[in-house]
Formats: C-alpha cells, sequence, structure tokens
C-alpha cells in the first residue's frame, strides 16, 4: 500500500489542533465506595467479579425511586449499568424480580443482559429466571397471549412480499409498481404513529393506490387470522386504553421500568412504556441523543431532550467515559457533534491514552477507493490481522458498488448486511441496462418485457401481443410488433417509433454515452414523472443510482464489455448469497452506518465522507431550500429549532458520522473521493468541521496562530505565522508557476495522481509549476 495515500487529517482542513479527547480520571468504586457505606458489599462483590464502575455509573446504578435519564455516551458502559442497577435492586434494594421489567430493541441485546444479570455476583439463580428483560414485541406478545389473544405472527418477510404482489395484481397494478419493502416500512410507520391503514393519505394517484394496498393487506390479516410484529403493539396499546383494569395490574406489577436504547423509541413504543410506569415513575431510561438516526422509523430525539418536561425533577446522569476507542477517535467525534445545536450538552472522555490516529484518504473515485482500501486490507491480512477485524461503512447503499465489485472480482471474504443486491440488479437500473442489451440484441425477449412500462404499456399485454404476432411474422426487432397493438395511440406509435430508432443507434456508442442517450432522451423525465416512483424513493436517492451507473460505466469502451462484465459480477454475486451464512465468521463486514449503531469494530472504513454523500444530497437539497441564515439559527444548547426539516436532516446526517466515527476500536479510516456523480466533491463538512476550534477568539494586530497542513509524507505538521489584523490563515500545499511574471498557483490535491509528479504544465501559460506552500485565509 502506498503510504502516501494516507493524511493525518482530512485534506483542506483547518483549526489548531487535532482533536483528541482529555483522559479520564481512574477513579472506580475501590476509591469512592467506602467500607463502611451500606452497599459497600455489592460493589465489593462487583469489583471481585471484575466490574469496576466509575463514579456517574455508581450514581446510575444507586438510583432507588423515582424518573432517571441516563445520558449514556458511546462506548460508555450502558448495558454494564443497566445489568449492575437491576443487581442493586434485587440485592441490596430487596426488590423482587417479578416488580422489575427490563425493555430493549433486539433479541440479541434481551438475551445478554439475562446472562449477564445472572452472572452477577449475589443473584441467586431463581431471582434472574423471574426477570421480564425482553424486546418490546416479546413481552406485549406475552401479554396478548395471556389476554387469551391467539392470532398467529406473520413475519416471514418472502410471504409477505408475495402476498403483496398478488394484490397488486388483483388491483390491475404492474406486480413490481411498488416495492414490497417500500410498503411494509410505510405501514410500520404509520403504526409505530399510533395509526392504521385507514388514516393514510389519498392526495394523488400513487397515495390512493398505496392505501388501496396496504388496505387490503389488512384484511388479509384480518381474515386468516393473522397480525405482524407492528400489530402486536398496537393492539396491545388499544387494549390497555380500552381496559384500564388491565393496566392497573401491569402498573401495579412492575413497579421498576427500565428501557435500554431510549433513543430509538417511537411514540408508541414510548406511550406503552410511560402507561405502565405510571403512577409511581420509577422509570431508568438509558440511551444517547447523538445517536438518534432512526427517525424514519419514528425515533424522535425530543424523547431525551425533553424528559423533563415530562418528568419534572428527574434525575439525569451523564456517561461520559469512552471504554472503546482511544483519545484521537473520541476527539474527532467529540469534534463532529459538538456542532450539532439539538442535543443535550455532552464531551465523552477516553478511558486510557495512547491509539492510533483516525488517518484520511482523499482518492479521485468511488473505484480508486475501493481499490486503496482493498489493498490496505489484504496488507493487513497478510502481517496479522484478519478480515473479522475490518468493517467497511456507508452512508447509502449504492456506495458500496465499487467496493462489492472487488472483493467479489478478488474472492477476498465478505458479508453484506444489507440486501446483498448489486446495483446492476435494482428495479431502477434494470430498464436502462435491457435497452443497452436490445441494442446487441433485438430479440431478447426478457430485455424486451423489462421495458415495457418506460413505454407506458402493460408487460403482460404487451408481450402477450408480441409473441402472438412473432408466430405468424417473425421480425429482426420483434418489438416492432407493438406498432399493431389493439387500441394503440398515435402518440404512443410516435414514441414507440423514436425508441426503437434509439435503441439501434445506442451499439455505436460507449456505455457511458449510451447511458446518458438513454436518461437524456426519456428516462430522467419517466422516473421524475412516475408518482410511483417518487413514492417510494426520494428524488435526490433515484438520481444518486443513475449516476452511480454512470460512474461504473465510465471504465468500458464498448457495450458488450460492459455488459459482460456485469453478467460476470452478477452470477458471482449470486455465488456468494448461496452460501447463506449469517454470522460474520473471518469476513469482511459491509454495512451501512444505520445496521453498524450498537456494534463496534477493531478496524473502521468510513466510505464517502464527501458533500453529497455524507451529509446525503437529499439533506443537503432540503437545507438549500431554506436557506437559512446564520442569524436565523437557535442559539447552541437550544433543543428546538423550529420546524425546519431541512436543518433537522443536516443534523440526523451529523449523527450518523458520529455513529460512524465511534464504532472504531483500534483503527478508524476515513475516505472522502474528490468526485462523486460525475463531479467535484468536497470532503464532507463533518471531517472539516471538526478540526476548528469551538469558538474563534478575537486576536490583536500581528498575532502568532499556529495552523495545521499535511506533507507528501503523510505527516502533520504545525506552522506558526503571524496575521494581519484578525485574519486567520494557514499554510497549504500548492503548485506555482515558475514562468516570470505568470501569478499562477493551484492547491495540490494530495492522494491523487499528481503526488508522484515532479512537475506539471501551468494551466495559463504552459510554464512548469512546483511544489511549494502558500499563506491562505481560513
Amino acid at each position: 500500500m502506498n503510504k502516501l495515500l494516507f493524511h493525518n487529517i482530512p485534506l483542506g482542513a483547518s483549526g489548531e489542533r487535532i482533536p483528541q479527547a482529555a483522559i479520564a480520571s481512574a477513579r472506580t468504586s475501590r476509591d469512592t465506595v467506602k467500607p463502611g457505606e451500606g452497599d459497600a458489599a455489592y460493589f465489593r462483590r462487583l469489583e471481585e467479579g471484575g466490574i469496576l464502575l466509575n463514579p456517574p455509573q455508581i450514581a446510575a446504578v444507586r438510583h432507588h425511586e423515582g424518573p432517571l435519564l441516563t445520558l449514556a455516551g458511546a462506548g460508555s458502559g450502558k448495558t454494564s449499568v443497566l445489568i449492575c442497577r437491576t443487581g442493586y435492586l434485587l440485592s441490596v434494594r430487596g426488590i423482587s424480580p417479578s416488580r422489575m421489567l427490563l425493555l430493549t430493541f433486539s433479541s440479541k441485546a434481551a438475551a445478554e443482559m439475562r446472562e449477564r444479570i445472572a452472572a452477577l455476583p449475589g443473584v441467586a439463580e431463581g431471582d434472574a429466571a423471574g426477570l421480564q428483560a425482553r424486546t418490546f414485541h416479546s413481552f406485549f406478545l406475552y401479554f396478548l397471549r395471556r389476554q387469551g389473544l391467539r392470532q398467529d405472527i406473520f413475519h416471514e418477510t418472502r410471504r409477505q412480499h408475495i402476498l403483496l404482489k398478488q394484490i397488486m395484481r388483483e388491483l390491475g397494478l404492474p406486480k413490481d409498481a411498488y416495492p414490497p419493502e417500500t410498503l411494509l416500512a410505510l405501514l410500520s410507520s404509520c403504526k409505530m404513529n399510533m395509526r392504521d391503514a385507514d388514516t393514510l393519505p389519498e392526495t394523488n394517484t400513487a397515495e390512493q393506490e398505496v392505501k388501496a394496498i396496504l388496505t387490503l393487506y389488512e384484511q388479509w390479516k384480518q381474515d386468516h387470522n393473522k397480525m405482524d410484529f407492528d400489530d402486536v403493539l398496537l393492539i396491545a396499546y388499544k387494549m390497555l386504553v380500552e381496559q384500564p383494569h388491565l393496566l392497573q395490574e401491569l402498573q401495579q406489577k412492575f413497579q421498576y421500568v427500565m428501557v435500554d436504547e431510549f433513543q430509538d423509541t417511537n411514540e408508541l413504543q414510548y406511550e406503552l412504556v410511560k402507561m405502565i410506569a405510571y403512577p409511581q415513575n420509577n422509570l431508568m431510561v438509558v440511551g444517547d441523543d447523538d445517536q438518534t438516526i432512526y427517525s424514519f422509523n419514528g425515533a424522535r430525539s425530543e424523547f431525551i431532550l425533553e424528559f423533563e418536561k415530562l418528568y419534572p425533577g428527574a434525575k439525569v446522569i451523564t456517561l461520559d467515559i469512552n471504554y472503546r476507542s482511544g483519545p484521537a477517535i473520541i476527539g474527532l467525534g467529540n469534534g463532529i457533534i459538538r456542532h450539532n445545536l439539538r442535543r443535550r450538552s455532552k464531551t465523552l472522555q477516553a478511558a486510557r491514552a495512547g491509539g492510533a490516529q483516525p488517518r484520511y484518504l482523499r482518492p479521485q473515485t468511488a473505484d480508486e477507493e475501493a481499490e486503496q482500501i482493498v489493498d490496505h486490507i489484504v496488507n493487513e491480512v497478510g502481517g496479522g490481522r484478519e478480515y473479522r477485524d475490518f468493517a467497511l461503512l456507508y452512508r447509502a447503499s449504492s456506495s458500496n458498488r465499487a467496493v462489492l465489485e472487488l472483493l467479489l472480482l478478488r474472492d477476498i471474504p465478505y458479508i453484506d448486511y444489507g440486501e446483498g443486491q448489486l446495483l446492476y440488479e435494482h428495479w431502477l437500473i434494470l430498464p436502462v441496462l435491457d435497452h443497452l442489451r436490445l441494442s446487441l440484441n433485438r430479440r431478447n425477449f426478457a430485455a424486451m418485457e423489462s421495458i415495457l412500462p418506460t413505454l407506458y404499456m402493460n408487460r403482460e399485454t404487451g408481450m402477450e401481443h408480441i409473441r402472438r404476432m412473432e408466430a405468424v411474422q417473425p421480425k429482426q426487432g420483434p418489438l416492432i410488433h407493438l406498432l399493431s397493438l389493439p387500441g394503440m395511440e398515435d402518440f404512443k406509435g410516435a414514441k414507440l417509433r423514436e425508441r426503437l430508432e434509439l435503441i439501434r443507434g445506442l451499439a455505436a456508442l460507449t456505455p457511458l454515452q449510451a447511458i446518458r442517450r438513454i436518461r437524456t432522451s426519456f428516462y430522467d423525465h419517466f422516473i421524475e414523472a412516475n408518482e410511483r416512483h417518487q413514492a417510494t424513493l426520494h428524488r435526490e436517492t433515484l438520481k444518486e443510482m443513475l449516476d452511480e451507473l454512470e460512474t461504473s460505466a465510465e471504465r468500458f469502451d464498448s457495450l458488450p464489455v460492459f455488459l459482460d462484465f456485469i453478467a460476470s459480477i452478477t452470477e458471482r454475486n449470486e455465488l456468494s448469497r448461496q452460501s447463506g451464512l449469517k454470522e460474520q465468521g473471518n469476513r469482511i463486514a459491509l454495512m451501512t452506518i444505520h445496521k453498524s449503531k450498537g456494534l463496534e469494530f477493531p478496524v473502521v472504513f468510513l466510505l464517502g465522507a464527501s458533500e453529497g454523500i455524507l451529509p446525503h444530497s437529499s439533506a443537503l437539497e432540503g437545507d438549500r431550500l431554506k436557506d437559512r441564515k446564520a442569524a436565523q439559527l437557535p442559539p447552541a444548547g437550544s433543543f428546538r429549532a423550529g420546524s425546519d426539516s431541512g436543518f433537522a436532516a443536516l443534523e440526523e446526517e451529523r449523527r450518523l458520522a458520529y455513529v460512524a466515527v465511534t464504532r472504531a476500536r483500534e483503527e478508524l479510516f476515513i475516505s472522502s473521493p474528490a468526485r462523486h456523480r460525475g463531479k467535484k466533491a468536497e470532503v464532507s463538512r463533518f471531517m472539516l468541521s471538526a478540526f476548528l476550534t469551538a469558538a474563534a477568539p478575537s486576536r490583536p494586530a500581528a498575532s502568532t496562530a499556529s495552523t495545521v497542513s499535511v506533507s507528501r509524507t503523510g505527516v502533520s505538521r504545525v506552522h506558526t505565522s503571524g496575521t494581519a489584523g484578525n485574519a486567520r490563515t494557514h499554510r497549504v500545499p500548492v503548485w506555482n508557476c515558475t514562468g516570470a511574471r505568470c501569478p499562477g498557483w493551484t492547491r495540490m490535491k494530495a492522494g491523487g495522481a499528481e503526488d508522484h509528479l515532479a512537475s506539471k504544465p501551468c494551466p495559463l501559460c504552459s510554464s512548469p509549476m512546483e511544489k511549494s506552500t502558500r499563506e491562505v485565509p481560513v
């Protein structure tokens, strides 16, 4: 691996220091819990078992009655606190295990809690067995079963998708009119906001179709005595509201309620928790508003930010010591998240000194990014690392296209925690590729069927007519038969002739030219004008995927080579999927940042830390539409900033960056491709802002300012320079023109092809340019 490709700060960063977290005090229960205290024996037993709690953790464990918000920063040992507090209530306070309810979000987390509680010193086996430590769905299903509800759980994703496609056919819609996973997500969101499918909007044709599909889906479940996991919570809520005596029984039974990952709760879950905890309100919630990244599932950071409004006098304890990472990684996370305004103020400290500095890459493209990362991993595995040590994280699934292809081509073991679908298999991309296939073989009947919707024709009707006419008179290009389709309108006939002409002309073009011709001729308009497409994916996401297809295509000179590559990579991916292994094993982990929350890895690569990727273009679009001025922003520390969706989206993007960075235990690499969607992409503002001081103090004239730049060896250097007045400057590497009268200079693009040049021609006068440095304003 060429070491010159790694840098100690992101290119373009300016500030007075590389972010570093402070080292926390090493004080534990051994120092703070004195022998004469009534609960000292409990903490001594924990210490004997290797559990040494810090002072904030001890305060949370000791909390007895009343509401408690435990703000648990990344890697701060929140699960240990929940477990030890449960043991404390059992052993020290003498609370019966049947009086406690612990709720979390995954079966794995619930099982881990039960195991660790049972292993606590002083906790009897019977106490652990009598404890309700469950997921939300498991607990409320248990409750419903006790009330005699016997509906079967309809949870198999494959069967749900088949049913939805069948309903679409019954309604006369194409079976792929709407992706089933999108329909299910919409229905889930509706229920998590305590509404039924009949409350869905009907303001346009797409919304009317979606509502009709989901209404029939719900009716089918009712007719067949089925319910899904979202129904479990909604039915339980309605039952508790309609039958107060059942709610009272739960309130009397569970005197102590604890909720893990509280930032992920949606409105329905929060209402259920509040109902059960009332009136004692012995409610302990543990979460981190800085990790609220599931707003699309109904999670709302307000539940943490406004906790004291609902529970006046609630105690708030902050767990701010990170035991996962070194001070440089934690410091970067602090530097990123502190710029959010809607958050609880907290700055994480490191439990230990040392550890590696985050390193930054600035490849030109996603394909160059993939090559650099995979080469580095292979070298590291050859030097003692294992594939299982590495996780590759990205904002959107389309960002894994290049790295996924490279891993497949090199037969490097990996596990994809997404859908396992290649870009080329997506419903949006297939019609484009099938136009290319038809240009090489106009008798490709599968490709014909694929493109019919783009001609506003029904697939089944169109293909049936083509095959019937082919049996009578075969054609070199069977699509021409559609001109004789009964009821064919003149304008559709004209569009069909234009499309046939387009397809014939594609074969002479490069793949990139052909895709652009398809997009500009009709496809971009077809996608944007189709209400169904707009109802299922954000407009910017649709464009992003098509742009990524262009990025892939520009590597190839001819359509046959490009299509052969796609066929080969698709076949390899299919074979990879057949392994069926769900555990990581000794494989590289590939996942979106959303999937990574709650996990940690020895080495993390964050891909696509560039403007337009992270933050995503959809958030930037909303931010631009609002065009907020600095004076309009809410004051720092404010929990609410009006209803600005663009501002809120940008803050959630920053939380995503924070979550990604804090997954790393030992090493962190952040890659910011210089080009995205065929255009220049700046390094993500989230990375650059981490290097800015929290408040730039005014300086007297001719003050001395320290600034950081990067040498060609990737080693950070601190420069001291005089500045006039209050202007802040820093020194950056540049190309200077050697021409006698030419003022030309440009910044060096380190990490790219220019790194290896001794000189290059000046774009103004063509004289040689040499490497130098230059003082420029911050």
